[in-house]
């Protein structure tokens, strides 16, 4: 009931279309594989996986406005960068204030600030820093709180999420190969079969294996 509710307040608000609906976590997964979504309305307790273990599952995270009946998880919902955080019975007023706070993205802005194979970046580790040419670039890498950036033989870390890095990229240029690496297609040495799909060696001697999901964007993207 509170699902087919937040549908009907959904309708008042024309900047609102709605893409898909889920009854679970395995569904919702499979729902934003196939759908362009820009935020999603996600309750914590569901059938199968819960909203957090969700999150964990996907490579690309749209916007998050938590819908739940218990207080408790609020804490938790904003460190996972929560736009909001709705208790049930959804108040009008409450999704209201939610839906303000949607970044609608800006096609024009990003493809502006995207970088591609001919632009230089600024990179600087404690006291050492680097100006590197993008195409030099061969892997991001998660690494706790930071991201890893690979080049010739320097490794240093950035305070960047790999979100924050893909959108900045060209996607002709950096694909992602799983949930916590980013990988330049243009330093792939070598294409294996592995267990669950395959696996690249970069031109650093650096193995990444892709997820099922993205092994199978990659023979798309790559294939004649």
């Amino acid at each position: 009931m509170a699902w087919k509710e937040l549908i009907h307040l959904l309708q008042i608000h024309p900047q609102i279309k709605v893409m898909a609906e889920a009854a679970s976590g395995p569904h919702a997964i499979k729902q934003l594989q196939e759908h362009a979504i820009d935020v999603m309305f996600l309750d914590i307790q569901m059938p199968g996986t819960d909203g957090f273990e969700l999150l964990q599952q996907l490579e690309d995270i749209p916007q998050v406005v938590f819908v739940t009946a218990y207080d408790e998880y609020a804490i938790r919902a904003f460190e996972h960068n929560a736009l909001d955080y709705l208790q049930k019975p959804i108040e009008p007023n409450d999704l209201n204030r939610a839906i303000t706070r949607i970044k609608v993205p800006d096609t024009q802005a990003q493809q502006k600030s995207m970088l591609t194979q001919g632009d230089s970046v600024f990179v600087i580790d404690d006291d050492a820093c680097w100006f590197v040419d993008v195409a030099e670039i061969r892997l991001f890498e998660v690494d706790g709180n930071y991201t890893t950036i690979y080049f010739e033989n320097n490794q240093p870390m950035l305070s960047k999420t790999l979100n924050h890095l893909a959108a900045r990229l060209d996607p002709e240029l950096f694909f992602r190969a799983n949930l916590n690496q980013l990988i330049n297609l243009k330093h792939i040495d070598k294409v294996e079969p592995w267990v669950q799909g395959i696996r690249v060696k970069l031109s650093g001697s650096e193995a990444v294996e892709l997820s099922r999901r993205q092994t199978q964007k990659f023979k798309e993207l790559m294939s004649l």
